[in-house]
């Protein structure tokens, strides 16, 4: 069994920590089934995750997820990546798996919700423009609302996956 590490691209990168997925198709040849993967973010210095190779074809790669760091990604400024798919010993493959947050650990149950005010003529199209709302504006524009089970004042906005302040009044100095 092999072990690589393998860049995954920017935009890439960036709907992975939008949409959860159980695997990802990415540029690259080498790994084989059941290889051990370190996926690496686009400027080479952060580890974001864990996975083994599934099967590589026409170019590509597919890679399972084992371990996700995306909120956290480790730095790994003494890995020395050759190219976009590097070959790596065991030890230091170990070593940089061993420093990577486990997603699998303590779960705790969240609330997330989207809120949008439609003007429509009955229940049912407003469910439809809603829909219509969420697949034309996405993740990219429409603010999903997160807060712990059991502490709704805990309530944090994200846009792009990442914590986004919408108070109009704390942005005017």
């Amino acid at each position: 069994m092999g072990h690589w590490a393998v860049m995954i691209p920017a935009d890439l990168w960036a709907g992975e920590r939008l949409f959860h997925h159980d695997s990802v198709r990415l540029p690259g040849t080498g790994p084989a089934a059941g290889d051990d993967i370190l996926l690496v973010a686009g400027d080479g210095r952060h580890a974001v995750a864990l996975g083994s190779a599934r099967d590589s074809r026409r170019g590509t790669l597919l890679v399972s997820y084992a371990r996700r760091a995306f909120d956290d990604p480790v730095r790994v400024d003494d890995l020395k990546l050759v190219d976009a798919v590097t070959p790596l010993d065991p030890e230091t493959f170990a070593a940089v798996a061993a420093r990577l947050a486990d997603d699998r650990g303590a779960r705790q149950t969240w609330l997330v919700s989207l809120d949008l005010p439609i003007e429509a003529s009955s229940p049912a199209e407003a469910v439809r423009q809603f829909w219509s709302y969420v697949s034309e504006l996405g993740p990219t524009e429409l603010p999903a609302f997160v807060s712990p089970s059991g502490n709704e004042l805990a309530m944090q906005a994200f846009v792009l996956g990442a914590e986004t302040n919408l108070d109009p009044e704390e942005d005017e100095d």
